[in-house]
């Protein structure tokens, strides 16, 4: 079955995403394809500035319900037929779909994490159900490798976070948690201002840490025997540690520009792990 529905969302983007996935067998890649569209039209019901938030709840509902009924029957769609045919074909388990689409709700109704327990939850919606979507189309073997996409996309997602500061902010948003900015002597109305102090140097070094952690937890976690099969998510880890990196290089000064792998150097980052996959077999 070929995925046209698909295959146009994806190429209307310019994502990091599909950029790790160029090198996959086509069938892989397509099924790629529909994952990302999936979760493009979910964030996209979130993030329509047209629509109220009570309009985009409705919109997110309908949603669910749809993606429901086509798990359980008949497709009312056409790109929920495209979207049926790969999780019967690479057997992807139904929860995450739900659980981002959960995350996604959690954006209309908050804009302030209190803490990181809650931060994290967020993550895992919005990023770690994607890695878990995906597992099954790269053709793990070894059920650690799960926690490999847990931790992954919470690592990627908080390095968005991070580098989406000031973005977020002028959106009225605060991704960062309120404990942990009070415990660095940085206020909402710090960051409303952009204000680049050092307290704010030292808040975002503790947040890049973090996520240095769940990098290196990431790792810890993926089986020897999945090493070759999940590199496609391996690229993504390096294109995001890029970012990270370029936050560091810059003493974390996030207000000042929007940091970008270029999509050359993206591309390199995905041949070097299909060479070493196919090739070395790493």
């Amino acid at each position: 079955m070929s995925y046209p529905l698909s295959r146009n969302i994806a190429r209307r983007s310019n994502s990091s995403f599909l950029f790790a996935f160029t090198l996959l067998p086509q069938r892989k890649r397509e099924a790629m394809n529909v994952i990302y569209a999936f979760c493009r039209l979910t964030d996209d019901i979130v993030d329509d500035p047209e629509a109220s938030d009570d309009k985009k709840r409705e919109r997110l509902e309908t949603w669910k319900d749809e993606v429901e009924r086509a798990f359980d029957g008949p497709p009312p769609t056409d790109f929920l037929k495209e979207l049926r045919s790969v999780v019967l074909r690479f057997k992807i388990p139904r929860d995450p779909f739900f659980e981002l689409i959960r995350g996604m709700e959690m954006d209309l109704n908050r804009r302030r994490y209190n803490n990181f327990d809650d931060l994290c939850l967020y993550c895992y919606r919005a990023a770690s159900t994607v890695g878990l979507m995906s597992a099954p189309v790269f053709g793990y073997r070894r059920d650690t490798t799960l926690h490999f996409a847990i931790d992954l996309g919470i690592a990627l997602q908080l390095t968005n976070i991070l580098r989406d500061v000031k973005q977020d902010a002028e959106n009225g948003r605060i991704y960062l948690p309120l404990d942990e900015m009070k415990a660095h002597d940085y206020s909402e109305e710090d960051l409303f201002a952009f204000t680049y102090n050092d307290n704010f140097r030292a808040l975002m070094k503790f947040e890049v840490e973090r996520a240095k952690r769940y990098y290196n937890a990431a790792d810890d976690a993926l089986h020897p025997d999945d090493v070759k099969s999940m590199y496609p998510a391996r690229a993504m880890r390096d294109i995001y540690r890029d970012l990270l990196g370029q936050i560091e290089a810059a003493d974390y000064n996030v207000f000042s520009d929007r940091f970008r792998v270029p999509g050359g150097r993206k591309l390199s980052i995905a041949f070097r792990y299909f060479m070493n996959a196919t090739i070395r077999g790493k």
